[in-house]
This record gives structure tokens, C-alpha cells and sequence, in this order.
């Protein structure tokens, strides 16, 4: 990213001085259709280095394709957290009614 210039820098001040009730928007068009919209597009999760120790085939799979292993790592990593949270969160649900149906035929016999 390059460094902002001295203009850029005045108009970035000006513009967090005003109040959100100052600036004028009415030439800006509402976005009615967000169907093209990308969730997470400019967020990066925040990093943290780590040591593992994985299988020597995996780290050959995983470099296979070249620069970026270490990503790819970290892609089936959260898709694996996210199948298992989901998973786990599915088996919750299911747990809770069936305790409730006991419960109520226990009170009434």
C-alpha cells in the first residue's frame, strides 16, 4: 500500500471531524441487491505463528501446488472447524427435544 500524501492525509481529518449526520450521501445510489455481495472480502483474520509437526506426505501434498502451502493448510483447517462446529451445533438440537418429550412423559405417568 502506498503512503498517503499531505492532501489525502487534510481530507482524512476533515472528514473524521464531521459528525455522520454532516455528511451528505444523496449523491451516492442505495444498494437495494446485495445477492453479489462478498462477506469478509477486505477482513483478514489476525495470524498467529505456530509449530506443528505434520506427516511428511502431508507437507509434500500440501506444497504440491507450489507457493502457498501454509494457506492452504489454513483453508481446510477452518473449513474442517466449520463442519465440525456446525455438525456439533446440528446434534445439540436434536439432543435438547428428546430430553423435553422424556421429561414430559415421565411427569405424566
Amino acid at each position: 500500500m502506498r503512503k498517503l500524501t499531505k492532501e489525502q492525509k487534510r481530507d482524512i481529518r476533515a472528514i473524521a471531524a464531521k459528525r455522520d449526520a454532516d455528511i451528505d450521501f444523496s449523491d451516492a445510489p442505495r444498494v437495494l441487491d446485495w445477492s453479489g455481495a462478498e462477506i469478509g472480502k477486505f477482513y483478514r483474520q489476525k495470524k498467529k505463528p505456530v509449530t506443528m509437526r505434520l506427516d511428511s506426505d502431508v507437507i509434500a501434498w500440501l506444497k504440491a501446488d507450489g507457493r502457498g502451502y501454509q494457506t492452504k493448510a489454513n483453508w481446510l483447517l477452518r473449513n474442517a472447524m466449520l463442519h465440525f462446529t456446525k455438525e456439533a451445533k446440528i446434534s445439540r438440537r436434536k439432543i435438547a427435544p428428546r430430553h423435553g418429550k422424556a421429561r414430559e412423559g415421565k411427569g405424566n405417568g
